[in-house]
């Protein structure tokens, strides 16, 4: 707790302004959350009426068993994961060597690598050419496609690269003062020092393939390979061109909104599990990868 005693009047003023600021920004952050959660928990006649603000209205689960009690929601389900796992470790498996290649002052061209990795931060072939891409390589519909395709951002290359850069070399020296070669050193020096970064770095890859959505539309035809949010855009759509549903809807106790906030709920709760196990390493990769020895 903050000692407003030992403040000005202007500094205590300052604090002030400055907590309630940031109160009404965490409740405009949190209340999409919240809203979306009651209203998958609100009855279909109260949702279309637009009655749902901020706590349930006319409490039901309807819409849960609705969701849950379709097989290609849990198809898509176990696609997200597939997607999430593979394509998180697929991309450390490429960020982390690449990083630590770029972090070593020995490299040949360093500068130029350093700067054709910021470069693609900023600057892109296109959406048709990279589609074009990938059909030519024969990754269209297809798992390791949406695996592979994605699998390196210029922004969390040069982000771990920093952290490294920062490592104290004395134990890179003692590590190849008893025999260590590269990728020792990589493995067993670099590697165990910097999991905040690599942390905060999977977190970034975790979040972006658990949200994938417009390259898993385009590239995804087959409806046993889609993820979890392109199932939610598909199931809006054919519920919404589904005239025998709207019909039940009349007396049902879901309707269009419920079953999306349902699924969206159903979605966004992994995320919030994992997170807190890896958010006390963001603030401290973040940080200390602008620290120089």
């Amino acid at each position: 707790m903050f000692n407003m005693s030992l403040y000005s009047r202007g500094d205590r003023i300052f604090v002030i302004v400055n907590m309630v600021l940031i109160g009404l920004f965490a409740i405009s952050t949190l209340y999409p959350f919240i809203y979306i959660a009651a209203l998958s928990l609100s009855s279909g006649f109260e949702a279309r009426a637009g009655n749902v603000v901020l706590t349930p209205v006319e409490f039901t689960i309807e819409a849960y068993k609705y969701v849950l009690s379709d097989s290609q929601f849990w198809i898509s389900y176990k696609n997200t994961f597939i997607y999430t796992i593979g394509g998180t470790l697929m991309s450390l498996a490429f960020i982390i060597p690449g990083a630590y290649a770029l972090s070593r002052p020995q490299l040949y061209g360093r500068r130029f690598w350093n700067l054709t990795v910021a470069f693609t931060m900023w600057f892109n072939a296109g959406l048709i050419p990279f589609f074009l891409n990938m059909r030519d390589l024969g990754l269209l519909d297809s798992y390791f496609g949406i695996i592979i395709g994605f699998a390196v951002n210029g922004f969390n290359v040069i982000l771990l690269r920093n952290f490294f850069e920062s490592v104290p070399k004395s134990f890179e020296e003692a590590a190849r003062m008893d025999g260590a070669n590269e990728f020792q050193v990589l493995w067993k020096v670099y590697v165990p020092l910097s999991k905040p970064a690599i942390a905060t770095v999977a977190l970034f890859c975790i979040v972006s393939r658990w949200n994938g959505f417009f390259w898993a539309m385009v590239l995804l035809q087959d409806e046993d390979k889609i993820p979890l949010q392109v199932f939610l855009r598909h199931t809006i759509a054919t519920l919404s061109d589904d005239q025998e549903f709207g019909t039940t809807l009349i007396d049902a106790a879901y309707s269009f909104e419920t079953v999306s906030g349902a699924i969206i709920v159903c979605s966004i709760i992994p995320v919030l599990i994992v997170y807190p196990f890896i958010q006390k390493y963001f603030e401290k990769g973040i940080l200390l990868g602008g620290v120089k020895e």
